[in-house]
C-alpha cells in the first residue's frame, strides 16, 4: 500500500480529441506516484471516448472511463461531481482536457496541503500558454495569470472570495487547484444549476467562503489559449466578456447573493463589493448614461423628435429646413464611439502588466527574436539576464548583468555606463540595452562606453520607448528623454559607423492608443500590432555594430 495520500485528478472532456493526449501523458508524467485519473466523458461525439477508454484499458489501476447515463451531455459541473463521486483520492485536482500539468505539479502541491493540515486548497499562478501553437508570431505571447496576492500567503475564509469579486483577472484558474476532498464534500462539489461559464467561479466562492486557502508563487500548469475554447465562444456569441457586463456574470452575481443570504454571510466587505458589482446590471440605462456611453448627439436628436411631435404645423417647414441642415453636417463629421476610453485617467497605469503582458514586450522580443544570431560569445545585458538566456541559449559562452547597485540578484558588474573606466575594453561580443537609454541623462556618455567595450564586430541591440507613459516606479525620477526614429540614428550613427546602424520603430495609432491607457498585449490582435505607421512610433529599436 502506497503511504502518500492519494490525488484524483478529474478531467471532463467533450469533443477535446486534439488535446486529451496530451493533458493525460502530462499526468502519467507526474513525479508524484499515488494519484488516479478519472476521465469524464461529457457526451464526446469525436474519437475522444475512443482516447480515453484506449488509456484507461492500457493503465486500469490508475486511470478510469467514466460517463453519464446513455452518453448524455450534462455540462461542466455535473460531469466534475460525476467524477468527484467515484473518486477515492484524499485530495482533488481537476484538469481540463485542453490544459496540461507540469511534472511537479502535484508533488510540490501536495507537500503544500500536508504540511499545514488546516489548509483546504492550495493554488498558484498559471502559464496562459499561446505557444502550443508552434507558429512563430505565438512563441513570445505565453505570460503568467495575474495572482494579484502576495505569494507563500495563507488567507482565511471571505478574504479571497473579496478580492476575487473587485478584480475578476485574479481569479485562479481550474487547473491551478488542489483541493482537500473533505471540503469539496462540505460544500457540495460543484454548483449543478450553473454548468457552463462561471461554474469555476461559484465552485471558488464556495470553498473560499468557508475555508483557508494558501497561494503559492509555484507555477505548475499550462492553461491552452485557443479560440475553441468556451470561453473564447462565449465571447463571440456575446455570453461572456471579460471585461464588459455580461449575461454569465449576472447570473454568477445575482447565485452568489443568496447564497450569502442563505449561508448567514453577513461580512460588511464582501457585501459592498458584491452591491457595487450587482449595480450596474440593476441600472443599466443609469450606468451607461454615467460611463458617457451614450452619444450626446444621439440623446439631442431624440430631444428633438420629441419636441417636433408636440409643436404645430406652423413650424413645420422651418423645421424641416433645420434638420436637413444637420443632417448635412452630421454626414460630414462622423460621429466617435469612445466607449471606454471617453475619460481623463488611463485603464491602468502599470503598462499592462496587471493586465497581462505589456504591448511594448511585443515589439521588444520580436526585435530580440530576430536579431538572436548577434547573441553570443561574452553577452552583457542590464538590470538581468532573461533575454540572454531566452535568446542566447547555447551560443552564449559567458553571461554579465550591469547594475548601478551591487544588490541586485545576479548582478555581475556593478556601474554606471556613463562613468564605467573599470570595465575594460572590447570584452563583450553583444550587448542587450532594453528601455534603458531614455533614464540616463548623459546619454552620449554612456554610448561611448558602450562602443568601448564591445569587441570589434561586437553588436549593441537597443530598444528604447518612443510615444510612452511615463513610469510611476523607481525610475520614475531618472525618466530624462523621449527619442524618435531619427535621433536614434543620430545618436549611434555619432558614435558608431553610420553604416553600421539599422534602426527601425513599430507601432500605428492603435496600439499606442492602448499602450498608453495600460492595455494588455492579450487584448489586441496580432494584425493590430504588427500594423506600422510611421507617425506614431510606440518603440524603437537599434542594432549598431561595431
Amino acid at each position: 500500500m502506497n503511504p502518500k495520500p492519494l490525488v484524483s485528478v478529474i478531467t471532463i472532456f467533450l469533443n477535446e480529441e486534439k488535446f486529451l493526449r496530451e493533458a493525460i501523458e502530462s499526468v502519467l508524467a507526474q513525479t508524484y506516484d499515488n494519484w488516479e485519473l478519472l476521465l469524464i466523458d461529457d457526451g464526446s461525439t469525436d474519437d475522444s471516448t475512443a482516447i480515453a477508454r484506449q488509456y484507461s484499458e492500457q493503465c486500469p489501476a490508475k486511470i478510469r472511463y467514466c460517463e453519464h447515463d446513455n452518453h448524455q451531455n450534462r455540462g461542466k459541473s455535473i460531469s466534475r461531481n460525476l467524477g468527484f463521486m467515484h473518486a477515492r483520492g484524499d485530495y482533488i485536482a481537476l484538469l481540463d482536457a485542453d490544459d496540461v500539468y507540469l511534472p511537479e505539479k502535484l508533488q510540490r502541491q501536495v507537500a503544500i496541503l500536508e504540511s499545514q493540515p488546516d489548509v483546504a486548497m492550495v493554488y498558484g499562478p498559471t502559464l496562459y500558454w499561446f505557444s502550443w501553437t508552434g507558429n512563430s508570431h505565438d512563441a513570445h505571447r505565453d505570460y503568467f495569470g495575474k495572482l494579484g496576492v502576495t505569494p507563500k500567503t495563507l488567507f482565511k475564509p471571505l478574504e479571497l472570495l473579496t478580492l476575487f469579486l473587485k478584480d475578476g483577472g485574479i481569479v485562479p484558474c481550474i487547473c491551478a487547484l488542489l483541493i482537500r476532498s473533505k471540503i469539496m464534500k462540505e460544500v457540495g462539489g460543484f454548483e449543478e444549476a450553473i454548468s457552463f461559464l462561471y461554474e469555476d467561479q461559484v465552485f471558488l466562492a464556495k470553498i473560499c467562503s468557508k475555508a483557508w486557502v494558501f497561494v503559492d508563487n509555484g507555477c505548475w500548469d499550462k492553461y491552452r489559449q485557443h479560440p475553441e475554447s468556451s470561453s473564447s465562444i462565449a465571447i463571440k456569441t456575446g455570453e461572456y466578456h471579460p471585461l464588459r457586463q455580461n449575461p454569465a456574470r449576472f447570473k454568477f452575481l445575482t447565485w452568489l447573493e443568496r447564497y450569502l443570504s442563505e449561508q448567514g454571510i453577513k461580512d460588511a466587505r464582501l457585501v459592498n463589493v458584491l452591491q457595487r458589482k450587482l449595480w450596474p446590471y440593476h441600472h443599466p440605462y443609469m450606468y451607461q448614461l454615467l460611463k458617457g456611453d451614450f452619444y450626446p448627439l444621439k440623446r439631442m436628436k431624440q430631444f428633438v423628435k420629441r419636441i417636433s411631435k408636440r409643436s404645430t404645423g406652423i413650424f413645420f417647414e422651418q423645421k424641416s429646413q433645420v434638420l436637413k441642415n444637420n443632417n448635412k453636417q452630421r454626414s460630414s463629421r462622423k460621429m466617435i464611439d469612445f466607449g471606454s476610453l471617453r475619460r481623463l485617467t488611463p485603464i491602468s497605469r502599470e503598462f499592462g502588466f496587471d493586465r497581462g503582458t505589456a504591448i511594448d514586450r511585443y515589439y521588444i522580443e520580436n526585435f530580440l527574436a530576430s536579431n538572436a544570431n548577434h547573441i553570443r560569445g561574452r553577452v552583457l545585458e542590464i538590470g538581468d539576464d532573461s533575454y540572454t538566456k531566452k535568446y542566447g541559449g547555447i551560443n552564449v559562452t559567458i553571461r554579465d548583468v550591469l547594475n548601478v547597485l551591487g544588490s541586485t540578484p545576479g548582478t555581475t558588474i556593478v556601474g554606471d555606463l556613463t562613468s564605467a573606466e573599470h570595465i575594460p575594453s572590447e570584452i563583450f561580443d553583444c550587448m542587450i540595452l532594453t528601455q534603458t537609454l531614455h533614464i540616463i541623462y548623459n546619454f552620449q556618455a554612456a554610448l561611448q562606453t558602450i562602443y568601448r567595450i564591445l569587441k570589434p564586430g561586437g553588436v549593441v541591440l537597443a530598444t528604447f520607448p518612443g510615444i510612452s507613459q511615463i513610469s510611476i516606479d523607481q525610475w520614475n525620477k531618472y525618466w530624462c528623454w523621449s527619442f524618435t526614429a531619427l535621433s536614434a540614428q543620430r545618436i549611434f550613427g555619432e558614435v558608431f559607423p553610420e553604416e553600421n546602424v539599422s534602426v527601425r520603430a513599430f507601432g500605428n495609432v492603435f496600439a499606442t492608443t492602448a499602450f498608453l491607457h495600460g492595455l494588455a498585449l492579450q487584448e489586441l490582435q496580432t494584425n493590430e500590432l504588427d500594423y506600422y505607421d510611421p507617425d506614431y512610433e510606440l518603440l524603437i529599436t537599434v542594432r549598431a555594430i561595431k
